[in-house]
């Protein structure tokens, strides 16, 4: 039997590096989990082609500056690093828990437009949603099948969610959505996935798929890869009422937006009542957030820039925040432009095209599956 190669990094994992395969391992505690991150680090130093990095969102709003700050920097790291990327809008995933998706096509423009002004190449990354790629969802149905009921129930993101609905019925697709995030993950054979240490419950469900379908149906030459996290640091970016930043919450500020809204922004931002500025996350959590920020514009640590503003007060350190945010976004802002303008790039011409590269993929892969299982039907 002959398979088709669906990716040609799925034969060496950083799974396979950097720790035996165990039965039913878990990803690990959170320190072991930082430790294997520095590790595939240090390998992706070296051989970046050797991985392939499945990423994304649901689209259910415009890019804010704690995606610029952390996913997204990160992405267009690994990018210039070498390192090939899948970047899924997964827009089924955003009836997860809501009746209505809303205006998707005018969401996922301004997303990509997000996403090219702050260094996405659509030539380097793929780009692509969900919906538009039936093989990747259609792989949902037999990795169900590798998976009980109870291991949905207990997943701990997914009671989380389910809590933060305020009692409202959980959709059949808000319980699954793990095996659909695996699904996401190993159609294009994924070997690293960035992750929140929220998120590695959802990785290990990933991993646990694999691994079964391995052992099942492809033991002696595993086909699937059993991805690594990359646990990358991206700070938390709290918003204005000092909880972390969320669409849902009104409390964020918009890659896009003008020079006076970003004023706006931070003159509403919290802070506190001392007057010396200090940076201490744990006690003075709303004024360490506007030093990180400060801090990720600047290059500075947010130490310095606390000494510099020191006994000048909240109003100094704002000033000082809003000052270093737009000089900061001053040539994403004028890309967005650029990009937004009449004149400007098709950027649903730049998703068609990552959509049409994902299906290629996913078919190979789903084709691969069915043979696999044996559910290839021949005739004469």
């Amino acid at each position: 039997m002959t398979l088709s190669t669906a990716a040609p990094v799925a034969a060496t994992t950083p799974a396979q590096v950097t720790r035996p395969h165990e039965a039913g391992s878990a990803v690990g505690t959170l320190d072991a989990a930082r430790a294997r991150s520095l590790a595939v680090e240090a390998r992706i130093a070296t051989d970046p082609a050797g991985f392939r990095v499945l990423t994304g969102e649901r689209p259910t709003g415009a890019l804010h500056i704690g995606h610029y700050f952390g996913t997204v920097a990160n992405r267009v790291r690994l990018q210039q690093a070498g390192v090939e990327i899948f970047l899924v809008l997964a827009d089924y995933q955003v009836i997860t828990d809501r009746d209505e998706a809303g205006d998707l096509p005018a969401t996922v423009r301004e997303i990509l437009l997000d996403y090219l002004a702050a260094g996405i190449d659509a030539d380097r990354t793929t780009v692509f949603t969900h919906s538009a790629v039936p093989a990747l969802n259609q792989l949902l149905l037999p990795f169900l099948s590798l998976v009980s009921v109870a291991e949905l129930d207990r997943n701990p993101t997914v009671k989380a969610e389910t809590a933060a609905t305020g009692g409202r019925a959980m959709s059949g697709l808000m319980l699954t959505y793990p095996v659909h995030q695996a699904a996401d993950i190993l159609f294009c054979h994924g070997n690293l996935v960035p992750v929140g240490q929220d998120q590695l419950p959802h990785l290990e469900m990933t991993r646990t798929v694999a691994r079964r379908f391995n052992q099942r149906y492809s033991a002696a030459d595993p086909y699937f890869p059993e991805p690594d996290a990359l646990l990358a640091p991206s700070p938390t970016i709290l918003g204005t009422d000092g909880t972390k930043m969320s669409k849902s919450r009104g409390n964020t500020l918009p890659l896009g937006a003008s020079e006076d809204e970003t004023a706006r922004w931070v003159k509403r931002a919290r802070t506190d009542a001392q007057r010396a500025i200090t940076y201490e996350p744990e006690t003075r959590p709303e004024v360490a957030n506007l030093l990180t920020i400060a801090s990720l514009c600047t290059g500075s640590t947010p130490e310095q820039v606390a000494d510099e503003v020191g006994g000048a007060g909240a109003g100094r350190l704002k000033a000082l925040v809003t000052e270093a945010l737009v000089e900061h976004l001053r040539p994403v802002r004028a890309r967005r432009a650029a990009l937004a303008a009449d004149d400007g790039p098709d950027v649903l011409e730049i998703l068609a095209r990552g959509n049409a590269r994902a299906n290629e993929i996913a078919d190979r892969t789903l084709a691969d599956v069915r043979e696999l299982m044996g559910m290839v039907y021949r005739h004469g």
